[in-house]
């Protein structure tokens, strides 16, 4: 099993985690021990000790500026003088106020004076070190909590797979196989037949039904392309042969339409759109879903898919007309009675009714398992399964998990 938190198994993320709580209590212990006032404090006054220094060692050494060398003693002896007693190193500070407390400095006054605050400057390591703890310790625990994450979802992949292992994986799937494949097939040759028979209108407003029912999941038509299918009279026309008129040039598709531009800028610029509409909203996915599930977009589907039913009554209709101009005699002849079949074998809604029929057998759920196992599993998982190693599996993921939240819990840090 792979460990999706970078290349660190389980183990190392725990103990990552573990020595970074330890680096952030050590570094809070280095600071309690002189007080968070006191080292707070003195890294302040050696953060402001060291600006000091480096603005007025030219000017206020030898014969320099006096005024300079005033203005840098009387800071310094103010810093020094507002120090608490208990400030870490104060005695350092201490040391460069009787130092520089004369009339004159040098270099070696100021060399004196960055040796003792330098002293100090164990204070800012302090907190640094701490801060950069702190981090560590976000990044450890982050690392940890996504790990844990992983390891749910692993969990639930693996019993999911544990309750394939009591599924007949041999099992023939063929009856729920060919319901669902032929209510499918009715559906895709239906919608197809809509889309190049049937108005563009008409179609849409078939659309429009279905994004309203949350079931069918069919996106609701991009609105400007909507308005121009609805209220012009290019709107009459099966929409293949709206998507066949925007690849026509301006000269040729002149004489299709009343306002070729509209077209053009209502129909070709929705060509993403357009290329991807197609039957599958309306069709049940494979393996399918749990029997009631099933049963309920079956339910939500039954108006939708009879509008498109009807283009079957279209096709008989033709069918009949052909017959009639034929002779008498030929009327119910095999090719005919043949024509018929196919039709009523095409129909959509006699297979959505047998298809629900079938989700309240007591097969369905045992073959759609099977439909699940064979689905999702590779031949890998399909040989863990069968042997029950996926057992283990469960096992190993569920004692990473067990030590992730301890590791979780005994580390809190407010």
């Amino acid at each position: 099993m792979a460990d999706s938190a970078g290349a660190q198994s389980p183990p190392e993320i725990v103990s990552d985690l573990r020595a970074a709580a330890d680096r952030v209590q050590a570094a809070e212990a280095a600071i309690d021990e002189h007080g968070e006032a006191s080292v707070e404090a003195a890294a302040d006054a050696y953060r402001q000790a060291t600006r000091l220094l480096d603005s007025y060692e030219d000017s206020a050494t030898g014969t320099g500026d006096f005024t300079a060398y005033l203005q840098f003693q009387n800071e310094i002896l103010a810093l020094v003088g507002s120090l608490p007693e208990d400030t870490f190193a104060a005695n350092a500070f201490e040391r460069v106020s009787d130092r520089i407390d004369k009339r004159r400095l040098n270099e070696a006054d100021f060399e004196f004076a960055r040796e003792q605050v330098e002293i100090a400057g164990e204070a800012v390591e302090l907190l640094e070190e701490r801060e950069d703890a702190i981090a560590a310790y976000r990044e450890a625990r982050n690392a940890a909590k996504q790990a844990l994450d992983d390891r749910r979802e692993e969990a639930d992949r693996l019993r999911d797979l544990q309750r394939l292992a009591d599924v007949d994986l041999d099992a023939d799937i063929g009856p729920l196989r060919e319901r669902v494949d032929a209510y499918n097939d009715a559906v895709r040759t239906a919608f197809e037949r809509f889309r190049k028979n049937r108005s563009a209108r008409e179609l849409f407003d078939l659309l429009d039904a279905a994004a309203a029912r949350p079931l069918v999941g069919v996106d609701r038509p991009p609105s400007d392309l909507a308005d121009y299918i609805d209220s012009k009279p290019a709107g009459t026309e099966p929409l293949a042969t709206l998507v066949e008129y925007a690849d026509y040039s301006p000269s040729k598709l002149d004489h299709y339409v009343e306002d070729p531009g509209a077209l053009r800028t209502s129909v070709a610029v929705h060509q993403t759109y357009l290329d991807r509409l197609d039957a599958e909203p309306f069709c049940v996915e494979w393996p399918p879903a749990e029997a009631a599930t099933l049963r309920a977009r079956l339910d939500e589907l039954a108006p939708l898919v009879r509008r498109l039913d009807s283009v079957f009554a279209d096709a008989a209709g033709e069918d009949d007309a052909g017959e009639n101009d034929a002779a008498d005699e030929d009327f119910d002849s095999p090719d005919t009675e043949k024509s018929e079949a196919d039709t009523a074998a095409a129909r959509i809604e006699p297979a959505r009714r047998r298809l629900a029929r079938f989700t309240r057998g007591e097969a369905y759920d045992r073959l759609r398992e099977v439909a699940v196992a064979d689905s999702e599993l590779d031949d890998s998982e399909y040989d863990r399964v069968a042997s029950g190693a996926v057992d283990d599996d469960l096992a190993a993921v569920t004692a990473d998990i067990d030590a992730i939240e301890t590791a979780l819990a005994e580390t809190a840090i407010e």
